[in-house]
């Protein structure tokens, strides 16, 4: 799915970086070689066909896919997809309703657009790429006029799903969200029986989430195949910090 926006460029002022969105499958697949290369070789998960060296699931078709090139080789090093309340429709429902019972937002999932699989190449992880990103996201949103962001924060669970338990404990207490927006997980990280008391660091993009204003709306999932733990995480852009919308949505 293609819309007015395919043809959208944008060059980074600061680093030889381009972004834009997939305009054809042929790019669509670069996205996807690139997650499997993160996904699959570097964390492990468990994907389908993976002799195809693609992360690509069904709902793929029915996403728009950001994407961040290095200028010199034009090698795709970073991509978010984003799917907006038509593709969900089309898709059948939101990625994150695979996961989590999203009742209690229904009522906002017609101006919400949910973001995922984002993926960085390991030899650009300082900042420049998920900047970009964002900076795209921030204007797809501004576009389109979505009042909300959802999507799904993932923990690897290495460690047996510790640290999972011991993030959730810690930014919960500050970013979770008002109860009628909670969700409840499909396949629920047992907390009970893990050790939620180590000092662990945030991983990075979960990091710049709650920076954003990112709420956290319940209790992780457990997420086999990539054997991550997984947040659901909503931001209101009517609540985003105003030091993160001055700077991507300077006309919002």
């Amino acid at each position: 799915m293609l819309n007015e926006l395919a043809r959208w460029e944008t060059q980074a002022r600061s680093a030889p970086l381009t972004l834009s969105l997939a305009r054809c499958e042929d790019e669509v697949r670069e996205a996807q070689r690139l997650r499997y290369k993160v996904f699959a070789e570097e964390i492990g998960a468990r994907l389908p066909n993976p002799e195809s060296g693609l992360d690509r699931d069904l709902f793929d078709p029915f996403c728009e896919h950001l994407l961040v090139r290095d200028a010199r080789t034009l090698e795709v090093v970073g991509t978010y997809r984003l799917l907006t309340p038509r593709g969900a429709r089309e898709a059948g429902c939101f990625y994150s309703q695979t996961e989590f019972d999203l009742t209690r937002l229904n009522h906002l999932l017609d101006r919400t657009l949910e973001v995922g699989r984002a993926a960085v190449h390991p030899a650009y992880r300082n900042g420049g790429v998920i900047t970009l990103l964002w900076a795209g996201l921030a204007r797809f949103i501004e576009q389109h006029g979505f009042d909300y962001l959802i999507g799904c924060a993932s923990i690897g669970m290495a460690d047996g799903g510790h640290a999972a338990a011991s993030l959730f404990r810690r930014i919960g207490i500050e970013h979770m969200s008002p109860v009628e927006w909670r969700v409840f997980p499909r396949n629920r990280l047992p907390l009970e029986s893990l050790d939620n008391t180590l000092n662990v660091p945030l991983p990075p993009l979960l990091k710049g989430y709650i920076r954003v204003g990112c709420y956290v709306c319940g209790a992780p999932a457990w997420d086999p195949d990539f054997n991550t733990a997984d947040l659901m995480l909503i931001l209101p852009r009517a609540l985003m910090n105003p030091r993160y919308s001055r700077h991507f949505l300077p006309h919002g």
